[in-house]
Parts: structure tokens; sequence; C-alpha cells
């Protein structure tokens, strides 16, 4: 009987571990950036590069939209790719339920690991984009996740820079398991 409760206390502690790890991941959300500027744009790279951003557009966004849509990602080092204006009204761009697709140059980020929008619109409740692609010169394609409407005048999106990157939470999970296994066999060997 001792043993049972031993095997399901440690199982619990076990399963405690792995979802307080998918909480730290799932908890990075889109955000407003209060000192982001276009304004300066630092060129490392003096090579140009070409980019394809694939915007969906959620469907539970306005029909249409008439808000002006920019966009600005890059990387690290600091490499910035701006284009003002994605919209077209005309074309049709950023139809709910709909991708629309870009071909942006700039200057050759990899990996790029922000990525900001700028919506400026009379919308209170605009345009609302689900996600972002954006395929690189020389990096594995990075998609955003928004699905959430953009506030107006504001830069709103992600900056995963400083992020540590997905191989050092496999090493922390690693960790506390090999923590938790050295517990366990402590507590077992007293138990004994």
């Amino acid at each position: 009987m001792m043993k049972q409760i031993f095997f399901l206390f440690c199982f619990a502690s076990a399963l405690t571990l792995s979802v307080s790890e998918s909480k730290i991941s799932a908890s990075l959300k889109p955000h407003v950036v209060e000192s982001f500027d276009v304004g300066y744009i630092k060129m490392k790279s003096e090579q140009n590069c070409s980019y394809l951003v694939r915007i969906s557009t959620s469907c539970s966004s306005p029909k249409f939209t008439t808000d002006k849509i920019s966009i600005a990602f890059g990387d690290a080092s600091g490499n910035q790719v701006y284009a003002p204006r994605l919209d077209d009204p005309i074309s049709k761009t950023f139809e709910q339920c709909s991708s629309d697709s870009f071909q942006i140059d700039g200057p050759c980020a990899s990996p790029i690991c922000y990525l900001y929008l700028y919506r400026s619109g009379p919308n209170y409740n605009g345009w609302k984009p689900e996600t972002v692609k954006i395929y690189g010169y020389d990096s594995e394609p990075i998609t955003f996740t928004f699905n959430t409407s953009i506030p107006s005048d504001t830069w709103y999106g992600y900056n995963l820079c400083d992020a540590p990157p997905p191989s050092s939470s496999i090493q922390l999970s690693i960790h506390k398991l090999i923590v938790f296994v050295m517990i366990l066999g402590s507590a077992f060997s007293i138990w004994m």
C-alpha cells in the first residue's frame, strides 16, 4: 500500500513539473511597445534581402478594413526591415478570413526574432490578424500568432530576441528531472 501511495506521489510530482514548464512558454503574448522607433533603422548588413510575409486575417475580424497597416521586423543584431504601408483597400487586402502575401526588401536579418504591426484607423475594433509568417533568406520561417485586434496608433507585437532558446527550456526540464530523481532516490533509500 505504501509503495502505491509513493508511486502516485512521484507521478503527481513529475506531472506538476511538466505542466509548470508548458505554462512558461504559453504565457508569451503580443504586447504594446512603448519605445519602438522605426525612424532609427540600423543596417548592420550591407546586403539587401527579400522576404515573403504572409498575413492571415482572422474570421472574427471586420469584413474589410480601411486601416493603414505597417510592419517592422528584424534580428537581435539590429537589422530591421520596415514597410510603411501594406494595406490597399482597392485590392481588398486584409479582408475577413483571408491571407495576403507581400514581398518586402530590406537588410538581411537572421534569425528574425521580433515583429511589430502598426494600425492606424478610425475603428475601435479594427483589423484582427490571426498569424504573420515570415520566410527569410537564411533561416527557417517564423510564425507570430496574434488572433487579437491591433490597438490603434501604436506598435504591437513580439520581441523574442531576449527569450531563451527552446533548447534552454529542454535543458531546464532535464535539470529538474535529475534533481527530482535524486530527491526521490534519497527518500526511497531512507524508506527501504
